[in-house]
């Protein structure tokens, strides 16, 4: 020790402290670069202590979606089940939502905008996931009343649910009033519940409102066929917030149409390859096309984590 100075190894921090800095980084650093810092960095990030809260949104926003269920299995699979968030879009199947419920028994936030699963598949798994708290099924088009009812007689602590929908498809879109009597019949904990750009009534509204007394905002922006009467609303306004149906709101786009022209194999051993948007050489930003909403924004030895 010189001058008085305790030198401190990074390498001696806890295995929890460290995946707590990690999460400071992008996917990319922490599967990339980290662990070919030394041999406790290594051994932090192929444990579960960087994979508590899984956040890869912007992520699957701009890889080739196939890459999606690769990553997800290993990043779950390294979590340990000590699961607490996931937060993804573009889930492509109902293979893939299975096995992230079979990982679920600490889930606390399931974010899964976007995807393609099923209303058969919900119904099938929606009990192993009782702990999960806040729910994002914005945006998933092949779900319906069937899977909000299976998600609101399982999920009790369930506080906070978010449907919003895409206004470009507004007018194809078949109605929705059964979803929204099946939140009002299954979901009276919920305190906060976005669905924006349904196509729901106004009854389906204030049974919403009448039914889940612990609410305190809902979105109902682009519901146009909503008309509330303002005495009515006046006399709940101290117990519930309600925005809309009128829109003041800014589109953002994202797509996953625009991928690398690479066609390399994808798989564990190769993960540096054709994944990270961030080596694009023109800048050009490749998320586009797609309207989509957004609301209310939270090196070892043994080579383990096969990066060449």
């Amino acid at each position: 020790m010189e001058g008085g100075v305790d030198p401190r190894n990074w390498a001696d921090l806890f295995p929890d402290a460290l995946g707590l800095i990690f999460s400071n980084l992008s996917l990319q650093e922490t599967l990339t670069i980290v662990p070919r810092v030394c041999k406790s960095w290594n051994h932090a990030v192929l444990g579960p202590y960087c994979w508590q809260n899984i956040n890869i949104l912007d992520w699957s926003y701009r890889t080739n979606p196939d890459h999606i269920d690769h990553m997800l299995r290993l990043l779950v699979t390294r979590s340990g089940g000590a699961l607490r968030e996931i937060t993804v879009s573009g889930i492509l199947n109902d293979l893939t939502f299975s096995f992230l419920a079979d990982h679920a028994r600490s889930l606390q936030i399931l974010q899964i905008p976007r995807c393609n699963i099923s209303d058969s598949i919900v119904e099938q798994v929606s009990t192993k996931l009782s702990a999960v708290t806040f729910m994002d099924l914005s945006y998933c088009c092949k779900i319906g009343a069937r899977a909000l009812s299976a998600i609101g007689k399982s999920c009790k602590s369930l506080v906070r649910f978010r449907r919003n929908m895409h206004p470009i498809d507004l007018k194809e879109r078949r109605p929705q009033a059964e979803e929204a009597v099946a939140i009002a019949a299954t979901m009276p904990q919920l305190k906060h519940l976005e669905m924006a750009y349904n196509c729901i009534d106004t009854k389906s509204v204030v049974e919403i409102i009448e039914s889940c007394n612990k609410l305190e905002f809902l979105d109902v922006r682009g519901c146009w066929d909503v008309k509330l009467d303002q005495d009515w609303l006046e006399k709940r306004a101290l117990t519930v917030k309600v925005l809309g149906p009128h829109v003041v709101d800014q589109f953002e786009g994202h797509s996953c149409s625009d991928y690398s022209d690479s066609d390399s194999f994808y798989d564990y051993e190769s993960l540096d390859d054709g994944l990270w948007d961030d080596d694009d050489d023109d800048g050009e930003d490749r998320v586009g096309g797609r309207l989509e909403l957004r609301f209310y924004e939270e090196f070892g030895e043994s080579n383990g984590n096969g990066w060449l």
